[in-house]
């Protein structure tokens, strides 16, 4: 009998918005219910999507009542029956970076994954999910990981891009400890700490700046988690870069070999390329698609980062740049067997699916 997850597109991103804190009350103690119907305290209280930029929704995709991605049924219809989609998996940028009160974070962390499991995960064998963690504490975000990773539907720890610290840096040792234990990929999707500035030289005045910019935090965490020794440490970890384009790696790879030559020993335990733990660790979303227009050249810049093995499709449903599968690089020619690993086969390998 043929596994029904065998074959298919595999989208990679998908996401799924809690509609309201009260929706995780089934999932909260009564302290932390109490908490949010009598204090200030909310939640999260940011989102790197704000509710009324182009951006954050595509025409057609809000549901009757709660925001876009809010609903199952919709996002089913719209995102996985149409394409017949085999597997899907759901990143839920729910802030919980923004969470200061530690116990608080831990906590809705920790319903937002039991809510995932519930209202998702149980009425869709389609789905898979990322693990929400409180990143700020690394060891608390182990124990979730650890709670959780018994559900193999749970194939992947979520963290927002934009960090208090660079990812590389050793605090966030025990996180990946567990995600390899666990045999779980890291995602580094779009957006991320509220209290540190998106730009290497400051805070931008715009939104619009913030968002195109957001590949320049990418790029800083590739590049620190490498010099760090992050895989020297964890050499089986794998990290999936989400929602934050690609074009831009060829360039990343060539500069940061250039500089290692001459720099490297300051970071010995580096022992190879910084373009190999790229290739060896690293995993990019197609969406979004930031090719130039002339199609000569997004097939160079494939060919430079290896995309026939890098690339893993993802819809970015229900965001404005949601592409479905028809519209995966269209104009790109490519064999059959490319389309077969960019659209669902490389990401069975990555994520054990």
């Amino acid at each position: 009998m043929v596994n029904p997850t065998d074959t298919g597109n595999v989208d990679c991103d998908l996401h799924s918005v809690v509609p309201s804190a009260r929706a995780l009350f089934p999932y909260l103690s009564e302290y932390w219910r109490e908490t949010i119907s009598q204090t200030a305290f909310k939640g999260a209280s940011d989102s790197p999507y704000p509710p009324h930029a182009p951006t954050t929704a595509r025409p057609g995709s809000k549901p009757p009542e709660g925001p876009p991605g809010s609903d199952l049924s919709m996002l089913a219809t719209q995102a996985l029956d149409q394409w017949g989609t085999a597997v899907g998996i759901l990143n839920c940028a729910y802030g919980i970076e923004s969470i200061h009160n530690p116990d608080g974070a831990a906590a809705m962390a920790a319903a937002v994954n039991d809510w995932h499991r519930a209202e998702w995960l149980d009425r869709d064998p389609r789905l898979r999910a990322s693990i929400l963690v409180p990143s700020r504490q690394p060891e608390a975000a182990a124990q979730e990981i650890a709670r959780v990773s018994g559900d193999a539907r749970f194939v992947q720890v979520y963290l927002p891009v934009r960090s208090e610290t660079p990812y590389g840096n050793r605090r966030y040792h025990p996180l990946y400890a567990a995600a390899v234990e666990h045999d779980l990929v890291i995602g580094l999707h779009f957006g991320g700490n509220t209290g540190s500035p998106p730009t290497a030289a400051g805070w931008p005045s715009y939104y619009l700046e913030e968002y195109a910019g957001m590949a320049q935090v990418f790029q800083s965490q590739v590049f620190n988690m490498i010099a760090e020794g992050v895989f020297d440490r964890f050499p089986t970890l794998r990290v999936t870069l989400i929602e934050g384009g690609w074009t831009w790696l060829p360039a990343l790879m060539w500069r940061m070999d250039k500089e290692w030559k001459g720099l490297r020993r300051e970071v010995p335990w580096v022992r190879k390329p910084p373009s190999e733990y790229v290739r060896e660790h690293f995993r990019l979303t197609l969406q979004p698609l930031d090719t130039p227009p002339d199609r000569e050249q997004t097939q160079q810049i494939m060919a430079q980062m290896d995309a026939e093995e890098m690339l893993l499709f993802a819809s970015d449903y229900p965001h404005w740049h949601f592409d479905n599968p028809t519209e995966a690089l269209p104009d790109v020619p490519l064999s059959e067997t490319a389309r077969q690993k960019l659209m669902g086969d490389n990401a069975r390998s990555w994520y054990r699916l």
